[in-house]
């Protein structure tokens, strides 16, 4: 844990561009929205497959490595003020088969996508069978983000808890649904959730589009 990175970096909040609408959407009218896309998934799932290796960690790399590129993804409260972070580390479910139950799991960001890969398989391989709350023994450092997948829903929309009971919690919320086929292609169904306080739509719509733009060019950022 003492090398992970926390780095934090405070915000200068009255010249900060977002000072009006922080407060409007924390104070006057807490909101958080959620948009659902299809993404077609077909060029990284091959490219990790014929790699022999899985399809989740890929696409909990991806998605951190550009939360990685959009400052707004990364603020946060801390001990009363204000910043961001330089990464999340992404935070998700495991699955345990013999009692249909879930523990939490985190597993630390690296840039390099193989170094993350190999970060996944261990924690896997040393704590995915343990049952409880944590699957992990180690604490997730405060700069971790909710990113999941619902293998069994294909689903249109999805919408976790509202930010209005959380409201010092401003990292988006990922969630991916059940692969599909059509047109000989696979898609999968993904959710961000967004606090309005530090990202508007356009924001979201920019990390959707480079979403997909990564899984469809997965050769520049698999190497």
């Amino acid at each position: 844990m003492s090398d992970i990175n926390t780095a934090f970096h405070p915000i200068d909040f009255d010249n900060w561009n977002r000072k009006q609408y922080f407060h409007y959407f924390t104070k006057m009218m807490p909101t958080g929205y959620s948009i659902s896309i299809e993404s077609d998934i077909t060029n990284t799932f091959d490219m990790i497959k014929k790699q022999n290796r899985k399809f989740f960690p890929a696409f909990l790399y991806l998605v951190s490595k550009l939360i990685a590129e959009q400052n707004e993804f990364r603020i946060a409260d801390l001990d009363g003020k204000l910043g961001y972070y330089e990464v999340l580390h992404p935070a998700y479910a495991c699955f345990h088969q013999d009692d249909k139950t879930i523990s939490s799991m985190w597993t630390e960001y690296d840039s390099d996508f193989y170094t993350f890969y190999d970060n996944y398989m261990s924690d896997q391989n040393k704590y995915a069978d343990n049952h409880g709350i944590l699957a992990k023994p180690d604490m997730p450092p405060r700069n971790n983000f909710m990113i999941g997948m619902l293998p069994w829903i294909k689903f249109s929309s999805y919408t976790p808890v509202p930010y209005t009971s959380i409201s010092s919690y401003y990292f988006p919320v990922i969630e991916a649904g059940k692969f599909y086929d059509r047109d000989g292609r696979k898609w999968m169904p993904l959710s961000i959730t967004v606090h309005h306080a530090v990202a508007d739509g356009y924001h979201a719509g920019l990390f959707l589009e480079k979403f997909q733009s990564g899984m469809a060019a997965p050769e520049k950022w698999i190497y």
